[in-house]
């Protein structure tokens, strides 16, 4: 009873290489501490496979009002498991990190190529588990495989973007994916947040009941946050101009042994092209750069604390991929522009009315991070029930003291103190998709002609060769851009 199941895939745990030589029943113990109450089908649970559910396609799920868990038919699907209570909603709820053992116990890919590595485990989905070598009693990850998901809708997807949460959380816990320390302390904020939400709501839910809502409103506000993620903020103007920016930015083009910095030039943005010109008064005249930003790629690299807004690009040209970097004065101007070249990248004016919601999306994550300059005297006895081993990645452990990342935490907890539960999800998944490395499953490979492995990323829309050590893209193809691909299975190449 999730949406959209085919976005999951199943995914053997990755292997410590330097633990090879522990014992079998070290791992045992290891699975047990992250059992959901009880297996979810126990061996010997009656006939579980004639149960009236399983196979019949004519159940419609039906979903709680309350927080979009599934109701009950599918209970029959579990056999005697802790799920069948009628109560597959433990699912929806966040399992909260609670010992930092455990936590120092699981595998953190060091390199690029270890993350590589993490990915060969994915299983077939047209083969059985047996024909894969999966033994009895071992656990698998259930883990989203495309970072393309489909709309999330709180009414029907506590599941989902709970499952969608705790993959992110272990992501930035583990380290599989790089973030700022800025950015730590807010994913930490939000995650001691929601844990304290996920321990109120489960008491507050078995005395909820519902107000009868007008289903004909209700299915319109459906559609609306299908539609639009939200309320429309602006009214949209005249809609056959596309829209345009132009203002001072610092361009900069590193090339090896440049010692010279940044140049401020008159930049204007349209439809997908950025023109530079030397000064504003120039601008009619012939431009000193033009790039066009259609296939490119957009990292930000972004301070707060520092004020450093900069985009780096990286353009596609006939021998491979240009470089440029561009840095804004302030969050607003960063804001418009970087939406701007993500956009762009995707062959898309700021006309597509995606822009403005894009731009909000930039602002709140900049504002999510803010350190607030007077934080009220935080009470003594909340600091008890702050874990920071649980909530940050060991990196920050080992830089600071637990109560100063404690402190810090606390002071970030401000910024998102008044989101109810699912938003707080919501907003942990959204500042997951907006750091620069997300969205990229990275893989081994060997080229043609290569002596050794390389590292390839895939994306929903293109395949970038990079630089194994650094992570830099050295050549991107775009898939709208490709004439054709094939596989050979028996050599398996591509």
């Amino acid at each position: 009873d999730i949406r959209h199941p085919e976005e999951l895939s199943l995914l053997r745990k990755p292997r410590d290489p330097s633990k090879k030589k522990k014992k079998k029943l070290d791992d045992q113990c290891e699975d047990d501490t992250f059992e959901l109450e009880g297996p979810l089908i126990t061996p010997g649970s009656g006939n579980i496979y004639s149960s009236p559910g399983l196979y019949s396609k004519t159940m419609t799920p039906t979903y709680d009002a309350h927080d979009g868990s599934p109701l009950s038919p599918t209970s029959a699907w579990f056999g005697d498991s802790a799920l069948s209570e009628g109560n597959p909603g433990i699912l929806a709820v966040s399992q909260p990190v609670t010992s930092p053992e455990s936590l120092a116990k699981m595998y953190k890919p060091q390199t690029l190529l270890d993350k590589a590595k993490i990915n060969q485990g994915w299983l077939d989905s047209s083969r059985s588990l047996m024909e894969q070598e999966v033994k009895e009693n071992e656990a698998l990850l259930l883990r989203f495989k495309y970072y393309s998901f489909f709309d999330l809708n709180p009414k029907y997807d506590a599941i989902r973007i709970n499952q969608l949460y705790e993959q992110s959380k272990w992501a930035i816990l583990l380290e599989e994916i790089e973030c700022t320390e800025e950015e730590m302390m807010m994913f930490a904020a939000l995650q001691y947040h929601i844990n304290k939400l996920s321990i109120m709501s489960s008491e507050n839910h078995l005395n909820h009941s519902d107000k009868d809502v007008d289903e004909v409103d209700a299915a319109l506000s459906d559609l609306e946050i299908t539609l639009e993620g939200g309320k429309t903020s602006t009214i949209l103007g005249d809609i056959t101009s596309i829209p345009e920016l132009a203002d001072y930015i610092k361009v900069f083009k590193p090339k090896k042994l440049t010692l010279k910095g940044y140049k401020p030039y008159w930049c204007t943005f349209k439809d997908t092209s950025i023109s530079c010109y030397k000064s504003k008064e120039e601008s009619n005249g012939t431009p000193a750069h033009q790039m066009n930003l259609r296939g490119c790629e957009v990292t930000p690299d972004v301070n707060i604390s520092g004020q450093k807004f900069n985009i780096k690009l990286l353009i596609p040209v006939a021998e491979g991929m240009n470089e440029i970097w561009l840095r804004c004065d302030n969050e607003t101007q960063y804001a418009s522009w970087m939406a701007a070249c993500r956009l762009a990248s995707k062959g898309k004016t700021m006309a597509d009315s995606s822009y403005g919601m894009e731009v909000q999306n930039i602002l709140s994550f900049l504002k999510m991070q803010h350190l607030n300059p007077d934080p009220q005297l935080i009470p003594e006895q909340i600091n008890t029930d702050i874990n920071p081993e649980c909530l940050v990645s060991p990196r920050y452990l080992k830089k600071y003291k637990n109560k100063q990342i404690t402190a810090r935490i606390l002071e970030a907890h401000q910024n998102v103190a008044q989101m109810s539960l699912i938003e707080a999800k919501m907003r942990f998944i959204q500042a997951w998709q907006s750091l620069p490395e997300f969205g990229i499953t990275h893989f081994n490979a060997r080229f043609q002609g290569g002596k050794k492995d390389e590292l390839i990323g895939i994306a929903y829309n293109r395949l970038i060769r990079m630089d194994a050590s650094t992570g830099d893209a050295v050549k991107t193809w775009r898939f709208s851009n490709m004439k054709q691909w094939n596989v050979n299975w028996e050599i398996k190449m591509v």
